[in-house]
């Protein structure tokens, strides 16, 4: 698969086993040969070792950096930490930083690359559900300040996505449950033929049956190269893919960012859909699929954390897609079709106030 973007274009390797041919696949780049392999503590015992080796029997030299694991690696310190890592590892303008793990390492590592000498090619090698769905193309990287998720980033497109499902045996039961939300969102606001296709082949899907997990990540993956080639910086259609997270981030936010993403995004999806019902742009009953849906994944569809409008407020006016002082969401318009809406404030405090 290939993500069309004139000179940025890249490959998207999506085939089980194919960790073992990273290193080749990284040597036909013909970048330099040092790297800076980024991980986290719960996936670099399981992989960076592997990644390792293989890169040096293609004749790189890797170093690795280890960054704890969830939300707080989104920070400058680590940022800093990250940075001295690269300076030890002795990176150059070719050398390729790859991101070895889930969402957080993405964005923390695509961030180091955008900005590290003006930028380094960068590789990403996503080890969660949730990443290999969504957040390991498009090219959004970014960290987190204390008053908010994801305020300083960039637009930074990877060279390579190498996806290998298979790295998906070792994901626990409740990190690849949670990135079921994103996976319902491609359906709901992208695709209605995908939308059904889940709710009829979900059983497989949570057994993680090998053919499943391809169709499904090819699938979301396709859908999402679509719109980023159509919309690379968000002025358009891309918003359309912040469906459930408008919402979503207010949830991670007011739980300290204790909350997976995807657990967030998945109950911003669940309320988000009755604020389009309430705006006449679904029906109960697609409301019901929805919330049916996610509730089948494991997922919980709750307004919760349970924190008053009067917090709730300030939280949604710092989304990055406040225009004008006007709360702006990604709704759709029938299973499968979306739109990106302005919604009086009025109508999300009535919403808010009724669900909490």
């Amino acid at each position: 698969m290939l993500v069309e973007l004139g000179a940025r274009s890249y490959e998207i390797i999506i085939r089980p086993g194919a960790l073992v041919g990273l290193g080749a696949a990284l040597a036909g780049l013909n970048p330099g040969r040092r790297a800076l392999i980024v991980s986290d503590t719960h996936v670099a015992p399981l992989w960076a070792e592997k990644v390792r080796e293989n890169l040096a029997t293609a004749g790189f030299n890797p170093a690795l950096v280890t960054l704890p694991a969830g939300e707080e690696a989104k920070s400058l310190g680590w940022l800093a930490h990250l940075y001295s890592a690269a300076v030890s590892a002795g990176l150059e303008r070719s050398s390729p930083v790859l991101a070895l793990g889930g969402g957080v390492v993405g964005d923390a590592a695509g961030f180091l690359a955008a900005t590290y000498l003006r930028g380094v090619p960068f590789i990403q090698v996503p080890t969660t559900l949730l990443a290999q769905v969504d957040s390991a193309v498009g090219g959004k990287v970014a960290v987190n300040l204390p008053q908010g998720k994801n305020l300083v980033g960039a637009f930074y497109q990877p060279r390579l996505v190498l996806v290998d499902p298979e790295v998906l045996t070792t994901l626990p039961e409740d990190q690849f449950c949670t990135a079921l939300g994103e996976v319902v969102k491609y359906g709901a606001i992208l695709d209605a033929a995908f939308f059904a296709h889940l709710e009829e082949h979900l059983p497989a899907l949570l057994a993680r049956d090998p053919a499943e997990l391809s169709t499904v990540i090819e699938r979301c993956l396709t859908l999402k190269a679509q719109v980023v080639e159509e919309d690379e910086r968000e002025t358009g259609r891309r918003a359309l893919l912040n469906f459930g997270h408008t919402l979503g981030h207010v949830l991670e936010a007011a739980s300290g960012f204790t909350l997976p993403h995807g657990a967030a995004v998945a109950r911003g999806i669940a309320v988000e859909a009755e604020l389009a019902r309430r705006l006449g742009l679904l029906s109960s009953e697609e409301v019901q699929r929805l919330q049916e849906l996610i509730g089948r994944a494991g997922l919980s569809t709750a307004l919760s954390p349970a924190l008053s409008w009067e917090e709730a407020r300030p939280l949604l006016y710092r989304d990055k897609k406040v225009r004008d002082g006007r709360l702006i969401f990604a709704l759709p318009q029938g299973l499968g079709r979306g739109r990106v809406v302005p919604v009086p404030e009025g109508a999300v405090e009535q919403l808010w106030r009724d669900l909490v």
